[in-house]
């Protein structure tokens, strides 16, 4: 075994965030870590790479057979132990260079930075992990899931014998992550041993030799992987049985909401993002986008959330009214509400409270004569906040603080209080647990039953087959397909993805 955690307890103020926790990892092994928010995983993550150092926890960590004192990260990081964090840590005005080699930079005589053998190290490693990147490329000029790529390669560099990964492919595509994962099976023949952290159980299922659950700050158990089944681990996780993954209940389909006609778009530099998009959306449905990276998902709804892309042609209607571009608060008050897909960038002040938050885009309806009435402001988001079931002690919690779950809670409710007619979702289940998920699932089916439309972008193909009523899957901005829930098949719709349907 290279690493042995052994009854681990950490406590903050008011606070027991793991309780007994307990596991261990052997070399060359792929070990993954399952729970819901709030489980402990990322205290737990803390705890072995010495954010949180030896001596603020009860219990016994060991690498190599040795105890751990770690007191701080660069203790852990010469112990061999490495992580990789779903918020990037990488410098935008760097180099990929650069940013891999960030702190440990190849010197020459007199100290001298390195910089041809800089760029020429960076550039093996970069073909060694099979990761299409130039490493002169500035890191601000790529996309999320490029970034990531960057991030795994810099901890590989170091030569780490353990590789922490917390949610590595949340923001990859499918490609990218085959890549990751094959990147992970080579680290495994090579010895090195790797912690995944992920809620895509199709994924700890492909990759992991074993198992542990966490709940509530404990280690419930540790799986065989071979010897378990999805169903099993989701059941232990959120200590009930979940029948049904995505519980789509059909609501019937009402007036057209939300018309889009031949809609071209192009970005501040004038390159053509998106390319004649017609469709129309129904009170009652959920229709489904999808598409790889880079296929104009997020640019989309961003622009038809007024935020984003200047059109050249093409006209949307809400509710048989023109829906003029470049206003998210005309948007807005004509009934249309964005949850964007990063929503610790767009959707909340992380260093505010949950109410200030739920309030943001409906101060209007709780203004008085250009004061905010405190009484009415509370009532709401007090209502909005028990509806939403947030796991927090108030609405004066920093969101900051808040599980990823919890904080799409709190964007989902401050998008509801603006009373929408369409509610767009852009990768609403990224990085949240399957309990978190399922309640978000229900949330959907409150909204088309009441009369409303969704639009719901997802990269996960069985989340856009099991919770859409039609599909539109783009390519290159273009419409590649579109399909009923009844034609929908993982193979049809990756086709259309990728222009071939």
């Amino acid at each position: 075994m290279v690493l042995r955690a052994q009854h681990l307890i950490k406590k903050f103020p008011g606070v027991t965030a793991l309780s007994d926790v307990s596991f261990d990892l052997a070399e060359g092994e792929i070990h993954a870590l399952c729970g819901e928010n709030g489980a402990g995983k990322s205290t737990l993550i803390k705890l072995l790479s010495g954010i949180h150092p030896q001596g603020s926890y009860q219990g016994r960590i060991e690498v190599g057979g040795v105890e751990a004192r770690f007191a701080g990260i660069a203790d852990a990081a010469r112990a061999g132990i490495s992580v990789i964090y779903q918020e990037l840590a990488l410098v935008d005005e760097m180099t990929v260079a650069e940013n891999i080699f960030l702190g440990c930079e190849p010197r020459r005589w007199g100290g001298w930075v390195d910089w041809p053998r800089m760029f020429q190290d960076a550039r093996r490693l970069l073909e060694r992990f099979q990761v299409d990147l130039d490493p002169a490329a500035q890191v601000g000029s790529l996309g999320v899931g490029q970034k990531q790529l960057v991030e795994i390669v810099k901890a590989l560099g170091k030569n780490s014998k353990i590789l922490i990964l917390d949610e590595p492919t949340a923001a990859l595509a499918e490609h990218e992550r085959q890549v990751l994962l094959n990147i992970l099976q080579d680290l495994r023949r090579r010895g090195i041993a790797c912690i995944y952290i992920s809620h895509k159980l199709e994924e700890v299922f492909a990759i992991a030799d074993r198992i542990t659950v966490l709940r509530d700050g404990r280690s419930l158990g540790t799986y065989a992987t071979a010897q378990t089944t999805r169903e099993a681990i989701i059941a232990h996780m959120v200590g009930r049985e979940l029948g049904d993954l995505f519980p789509r209940r059909a609501s019937p389909l009402g007036e057209v909401l939300l018309s889009v006609q031949g809609l071209s778009v192009v970005d501040e530099m004038g390159r053509q993002r998106l390319q004649d998009l017609s469709f129309d959306l129904r009170a009652g449905e959920v229709l489904g986008i999808g598409g790889l990276m880079g296929a104009g998902r997020t640019e989309l709804l961003m622009h038809l959330h007024g935020a984003w892309g200047r059109r050249t042609q093409g006209t949307a209607h809400l509710e048989g009214k023109l829906l003029p571009p470049g206003s998210p608060t005309q948007t807005l008050a004509a009934g249309m509400a964005l949850v964007s897909e990063d929503r610790r960038r767009y959707g909340l002040v992380l260093e505010e409270g949950i109410g200030f938050n739920l309030s943001l885009s409906s101060l209007g309806e709780i203004t008085r004569f250009g004061f905010i009435d405190a009484n009415l402001e509370r009532q709401r988001n007090r209502s909005m906040f028990d509806q939403l079931k947030v796991k927090a002690p108030d609405l004066e919690a920093r969101v900051g603080k808040l599980s990823g779950g919890n904080q799409q809670k709190v964007v989902i409710g401050k998008a509801l209080l603006t009373h929408p007619k369409v509610v767009m979702l852009d990768e609403p289940t990224r990085g949240i647990d399957v309990g978190a998920k399922l309640e978000i699932y229900e949330l959907i089916n409150q909204l088309t039953a009441e009369g409303r439309a969704v639009i719901l972008v997802s990269s996960e193909l069985p989340e856009l087959m099991g919770m859409s009523d039609r599909i539109l899957m783009l390519n290159s901005g273009r419409l590649g397909g579109s399909f009923s829930r009844e034609e929908a098949t993982q193979e049809k719709l990756m086709q259309a993805a990728l222009g071939a349907a």
